[in-house]
């Protein structure tokens, strides 16, 4: 055989060998599902942090993972079909975003592939899970149990404003679990002899009539639950609430970066990072039974000076001296 056609031969075999380990490379890629209740907008922050945890574990998107998301834009009756795309797309992992409905519609689309799960509220108590350290099944994930720091809020704007005595609640509508929000901060208001007023809210309308009724309350402040819905629409919250000059409290930083007056909670970047982590460990072969269901440590204080001036309020040197962060 003659050297030119020899090596003309070898050459060909390796492009195409090349070219064969390449598309294997590209067809073993791992997909993650990344299903949202609300529109990606409001999530970009915490899709970099999920996916900032990813990163520790060793992925990278577009590199060595894909990411494919599905977002209801609110629409929380799209989520069982989204979920089932998914599923059908035969995702390595499906994470969760939003609360409870969109764990709940991928907790009914498969029962195995891995599931790892975001949300405020208690995953036993809504049915996720068997329990934190046991999780069971194809499921585990993040919970930052955000209806347990009730009293520490209360005690906070007790702090703020020593007169409280008329407490605004505004929860929205449709959020499953709204109720434990209620319950809980209405056993953390009555040994203060405080008053509790819920305004319900499912769309801009309705959040203005529910400011509008807390107005007429005369509610002393008010606290936000926390709700995807709400940080979809947290510019419209955050302005309604000065127009009526209402001390606010919210579950997170975001919202006193927007003019909220405090944001009080667990880090919703941290959870969404560990989400990340817990998505990389079970790429890598973990299993979501043997993965306790995390809850957030690191807890976070926000105040927005501008905003306390604009309300008329002093705050307390104790209460600045503690917070993680002060907006002037």
């Amino acid at each position: 055989m003659k050297r030119r056609k020899f090596i003309l031969l070898v050459g060909g075999a390796a492009a195409t060998c090349a070219w064969s380990l390449a598309a294997r490379a590209q067809q073993v890629m791992p997909v993650i599902g990344f299903l949202g209740s609300t529109s990606p907008g409001p999530y970009t922050a915490l899709v970099a942090a999920f996916q900032q945890g990813l990163k520790e574990t060793g992925y990278v998107g577009g590199q060595n993972v894909a990411i494919e998301f599905r977002w209801a834009d609110g629409q929380l009756d799209r989520l069982p079909a989204l979920a089932a795309e998914l599923v059908s797309r035969k995702v390595d992992v499906i994470v969760t975003s939003g609360s409870v409905p969109p764990a709940l519609a991928a907790k009914a689309a498969t029962s195995t592939i891995p599931i790892v799960f975001h949300m405020g509220a208690d995953p036993v108590a809504v049915g996720l899970v068997d329990s934190l350290n046991r999780p069971g099944g194809n499921i585990t994930g993040v919970s930052f149990l955000t209806y347990a720091a009730a009293p520490k809020r209360l005690g906070l704007l007790r702090d703020l404003i020593p007169a409280l005595k008329v407490l605004g609640l505004l929860v929205h509508t449709k959020d499953p679990v709204a109720e434990s929000a209620v319950a809980e901060l209405t056993a953390a208001v009555r040994p203060f002899d405080i008053m509790l007023h819920v305004a319900r809210a499912a769309s801009g309308r309705e959040l203005d009539a529910a400011f509008a009724a807390l107005a007429h309350r005369k509610v002393d402040a008010l606290i936000v639950n926390t709700d995807p819905f709400f940080r979809t629409r947290m510019t419209q919250v955050v302005a309604l609430a000065a127009h009526h000059a209402i001390p606010d409290m919210y579950s997170g930083r975001d919202y006193a970066v927007a003019g909220g007056l405090v944001g009080y909670g667990a880090s919703i970047t941290d959870a969404y990072r560990q989400q990340g982590i817990y998505a990389g460990k079970i790429l890598k072969g973990e299993k979501p039974a043997d993965l306790p269901v995390m809850q957030s440590t690191k807890f976070e204080l926000v105040i927005n000076l501008k905003t306390a001036k604009a309300l008329g309020l002093t705050l307390p040197s104790g209460m600045l001296s503690i917070a993680d962060e002060v907006i002037d």
